[in-house]
């Protein structure tokens, strides 16, 4: 998809990428808890009794978390596994009270799957690459240590204990950091169209763990790194530079890359040791003796699959064959906020082209000045609707309706409502711009002889004084029509 290799005194050298996405699922409570998996509160507020780990308490699965996992396996074409089974994952840290994670190891709920990923989503003729996805299981968070609330001691908030979360592990198919940040980017597409994660990177409900190696093309794979918890798409980008570079530096000073876990310095842009790198047998996995298997019915997968919305892919699809180029139809449908908005904008019965690009021109333009997303939108679909109603109509044109788009914006009335009330309405009164073209034609006689003699460049200079002399309501189709005949006598 994209040729990437890393310069070294040796030659060239490849990178191979795997990414671990961690993503919180859409759900109120906890996975094995009533507690709330609300982002924030104060420390300590979103605590059950299982999740601190009192004795006698027993976990007990949340169907939503469950149906969550199977839709968004059912939305990267992964095969769903009707038996699934929870392991215990044994390490001991503050943050973990039961000191184990409950999670799956051996019977992942989704197995195989796929992505498919386009390097540049605006562009109708980028190469596209499937990305493979080797399962997603559902898994228990950690707590979090506070380091900055004491000189001398650490203190734990459980609010995040408990929370469910899928791992979504790729194969190791990326070789760029390019493909990597392409990839993140479609699954958060995913995960947000189907609303099983939010995908909010900055608020730690989406995360990836890095695993970069390097070696010589068509030699195997080499020794991988882990580079923990990295939050942004940027973030994954730079660390994979920046540990690929490490990773080539060392073996060609001689030295060995060694399989372990580290974190990366956005700061520093530098990778650092954070411990060797564990293997399954380190964590003593065996199957949770509180947790029954998990056995899904025909009619469970039958309503996730029936709860699945239209996809990016198939979206994109469809808006290309409504006639809008490649690239408007990649832009509305990257995010699928914009693309939810485009929808009830269609729904008005709006033009399709008319529609995107006022959408991607006229109101992100505004947004982006008045540092607004597109859910604090001053302006809703049906209003959009109504102000792009009164340009097909006639009733104003194009450069008035960016008047109104203006007072919309600044008093949230309707376009209607700003017409009648300013005065705006497009005149299309043939008497009154014939009567208007006839003073400026008298008024330029040299540029009309200049237009008759072949300048025809010139006929924007006329309608230009007759939108002026109409204070802008002339119909601009009328005006040509009328100038062109009074010109060309």
């Amino acid at each position: 998809m994209s040729e990437y290799r890393i310069q070294g005194i040796t030659g060239e050298w490849e990178v191979v990428i795997g990414l671990e996405v961690h993503a919180q699922v859409t759900s109120n409570a906890k996975l094995f808890s009533g507690a709330s998996a609300a982002y924030g509160g104060e420390p300590n507020s979103h605590v059950s009794l299982v999740d601190a780990a009192m004795p006698g308490m027993l976990p007990v699965p949340n169907r939503e978390c469950i149906r969550q996992a199977v839709r968004t396996g059912m939305a990267i074409n992964a095969q769903i596994n009707k038996w699934s089974r929870f392991d215990r994952k044994n390490y001991f840290y503050a943050d973990l009270p039961q000191g184990y994670q409950i999670s799956q190891l051996y019977h992942p709920i989704v197995g195989e799957g796929e992505i498919e990923v386009i390097l540049d989503e605006k562009d109708a003729n980028s190469p596209r690459k499937t990305i493979g996805i080797e399962r997603i299981h559902v898994e228990q968070d950690a707590g979090k240590l506070m380091h900055d609330q004491h000189p001398t001691m650490s203190y734990v908030d459980l609010n995040r204990s408990g929370v469910a979360l899928m791992e979504i592990v790729s194969r190791p198919d990326m070789r760029s950091p390019a493909e990597a940040g392409a990839y993140v980017k479609k699954l958060r597409s995913i995960l947000r169209y189907v609303g099983s994660c939010d995908g909010n990177m900055e608020e730690g409900s989406m995360r990836a763990d890095v695993n970069v190696s390097v070696r010589k093309p068509g030699e195997e794979f080499g020794t991988r790194t882990e580079t923990k918890n990295v939050n942004s798409i940027r973030f994954v980008m730079q660390a994979i530079e920046v540990e690929a570079r490490r990773q080539v530096d060392l073996i060609e000073d001689g030295g060995t890359v060694v399989q372990e876990t580290r974190l990366f310095d956005p700061n520093k842009l530098e990778t650092r040791s954070m411990r060797s790198k564990e293997d399954a047998h380190d964590y003593r996995y065996f199957p949770d003796p509180d947790l029954l298997p998990l056995e899904l019915d025909d009619a469970f997968l039958e309503e996730c699959r029936a709860s699945l919305p239209e996809l990016p892919d198939a979206k994109r699809a469809r808006y290309e064959a409504m006639g809008l180029t490649a690239y408007n139809a990649a832009v509305l449908t990257a995010e699928a906020e914009t693309a939810f908005w485009f929808e009830d904008l269609l729904a008005e019965r709006v033009d399709p082209k008319q529609g995107s690009n006022w959408l991607l021109s006229e109101l992100f333009g505004a947004l982006n000045r008045l540092g607004k997303s597109l859910e604090e939108s001053p302006v809703n679909p049906k209003q959009a609707a109504e102000l792009l109603g009164l340009v097909a109509d006639g009733t104003i044109s194009g450069s008035i309706s960016k008047q109104v788009f203006e007072i919309m914006l600044e008093t949230g009335q309707g376009a209607a409502a700003i017409v009648e009330e300013k005065g705006l309405k497009q005149t299309s009164d043939t008497g009154a711009i014939e009567a208007e073209i006839a003073k400026i034609i008298a008024a330029n006689e040299d540029k009309v002889a200049e237009y008759r003699s072949g300048k025809d460049k010139l006929f924007g200079f006329f309608v230009g004084q007759t939108m002026k002399a109409m204070g802008g309501k002339a119909n601009p189709g009328v005006v040509n029509e009328l100038l062109k005949k009074a010109l060309d006598q």
